[in-house]
């Protein structure tokens, strides 16, 4: 399937800073499922100049581009625009140039940390499966946090935990990420926390917005990718951009400010994405 993208997102300072340097993970990861065919990445920041630093893949196969910015900035904007074309892998994610240890993403952090509701229910999901494999046990602690959760847009905030999210039992992708990782974790399988886009919901409807879903390990197979979000695996309408511990690790855009900063000096943030399919 060919997709074409375009994501823009606009930072606008009040009052402004002084300067500013971003860590942009915007490219397509490369490997089966996956192939760039056109991929641009433009930012303006108004009066101010731009200067391209360093590009370079990193240890989990994310390509990592670096910009940064010297003068007073109001305004700042990154543009993403490109085609992909995709197919569906099942899930399994084949051929990314990844040298990072699974076992490291064992590590829990704040976002993920699973509290008692969160391991009883990841208990009690693979209590019935007895000698299961990996494989299956992923499956059922994807579909148990299908059910415990409602996707239920602004019931929660970005620094939403997955112990919150569980609590309240609505969110969105970014919570059922959190929520199913936060168990594999606890139930010892590795899992990462996967940014990228999507096509169209389970159901066909045009999702206007970037995605989040979980990658878990099994052996033998490597890292397999679960939306639970949407009740199923990453086919040909995802497109896979990198990955981290948690939502703040993965996150597309970040980056620091020089001065006397800090989030009330971010008067607003638009983020506008569409992705489409081209005519084949």
């Amino acid at each position: 399937m060919k997709l074409q993208v375009r994501h823009k997102t606009t930072y606008r300072f009040d009052p402004p800073t002084r300067s500013m340097v971003q860590s942009l993970r915007l490219t397509p990861s490369a490997f089966e499922g996956q192939q760039i065919n056109a991929w641009d990445i433009t930012c303006d920041a108004g009066d101010c100049p731009v200067e391209t630093g360093s590009s370079f893949t990193e240890g989990a196969g994310d390509h990592i581009m670096t910009v940064s910015v010297r003068g007073e900035v109001t305004e700042f904007t990154v543009t993403v625009t490109g085609e992909v074309e995709t197919s569906d892998c099942s899930g399994v994610v084949k051929g990314l140039r990844d040298k990072v240890p699974p076992l490291a993403y064992l590590r829990q952090t704040t976002a993920s940390w699973p509290n008692a509701v969160l391991k009883d229910l990841a208990r009690d999901t693979l209590i019935d499966l007895g000698t299961a494999g990996v494989l299956q046990q992923a499956h059922a602690l994807s579909k148990a946090t299908s059910d415990a959760l409602d996707f239920l847009p602004g019931e929660t905030e970005a620094s939403t935990s997955a112990a919150e999210a569980i609590g309240i039992g609505k969110g969105v992708c970014q919570d059922f990420t959190h929520v199913l990782i936060g168990m594999a974790r606890a139930s010892d399988i590795p899992a990462r926390y996967v940014t990228g886009y999507l096509l169209s919901g389970s159901d066909g409807s045009a999702h206007e917005a970037s995605h989040a879903w979980a990658e878990l390990y099994v052996a033998g197979l490597g890292w397999v990718g679960f939306d639970a979000a949407n009740e199923c695996c990453p086919d040909e309408r995802y497109i896979r951009l990198g990955s981290g511990f948690d939502a703040i690790d993965a996150a597309p855009i970040r980056g620091i400010s020089v001065g006397e900063v800090d989030q009330e000096m971010l008067e607003e943030l638009l983020v506008d994405v569409a992705v489409t399919q081209m005519q084949q």
